[in-house]
């Protein structure tokens, strides 16, 4: 069982959540909700909670505001939230987990599950860390992405990519100074992830960074030179779009 704690100042949401974790009553134990970020802080300190639902706004405060003045964090932490596209954001790059206000059945069902699989928690506090970066700090240059390999999360600028590349349910990622990480995770949820930061999917199989082309050959659909030397085709019904986004930039 795990020990969960619910932060919520809207009455409506704090029912709303505590019947549908209501049927997870033999994975989550509900020890205590709090309906504000001091109540929840001590809450916190004393229950030691394995997982906390924390409402991104509360009152006057934030979610956020709570979890800088822990001096640590061990728990699971699944944010609630309507949706705000710069925090949805943010999770994602952080790979914090998040449930969009009003909370679906079947997006909780799919969070409890991940909950399920979690054996360790030694890159909580680290996921956080690079929240709060990418909060604070809202230009694409400084942004830092999450991203899942064998040995655990590593953490990249997002400025450092030149391209990723599909392999079936595989990742490559080609960084500045030839480096490359795989990792488990489709080119589809790098696309959805870096799209709005200058990225393109030219083809099936790649995704590169506009700013690292160093030129574009003409062709049906063409193909672009990178900088790191390989040459990536241009898929010829994303022409067009390709070269909107490269006279944008």
């Amino acid at each position: 069982m795990l020990k969960t704690i619910i932060i919520d100042d809207e009455q409506h949401c704090v029912d709303r959540i505590s019947k549908l974790l209501s049927k997870y009553i033999n994975t989550l134990d509900i020890v205590k909700i709090c309906t504000n970020v001091d109540d929840a802080k001590m809450a916190i300190e004393l229950i030691e909670p394995d997982v906390i639902f924390l409402d991104v706004h509360l009152h006057q405060e934030t979610g956020f505001e709570l979890l800088k003045q822990l001096s640590n964090i061990d728990f699971e932490i699944i944010f609630t939230t309507a949706y705000d596209s710069y925090a949805v954001d943010a999770f994602k790059f952080s790979a914090l987990d998040y449930l969009l206000k009003p909370i679906d059945e079947d997006d909780l069902y799919r969070t409890i599950e991940k909950l399920k699989k979690k054996t360790s928690l030694k890159n909580i506090s680290k996921k956080v860390e690079v929240l709060f970066h990418n909060l604070e700090d809202k230009t694409t240059q400084n942004k830092k992405i999450a991203v899942p390999t064998l040995e655990g999360l590593t953490f990249i600028k997002v400025t450092d990519i030149i391209r990723c590349r599909s392999d079936i349910n595989y990742t490559h990622i080609f960084l500045k100074g030839s480096r490359k990480i795989t990792v488990a995770k489709t080119l589809k949820h790098f696309e959805d992830l870096l799209e709005p930061h200058h990225f393109f999917r030219t083809h099936q199989s790649h995704l590169i960074n506009l700013y690292y082309i160093d030129k574009y050959i003409k062709g049906k659909g063409g193909y672009v030179l990178m900088s790191d030397g390989t040459h990536i085709e241009v898929a010829v019904r994303r022409k067009d779009d390709f070269m909107n986004k490269l006279s944008s930039i």
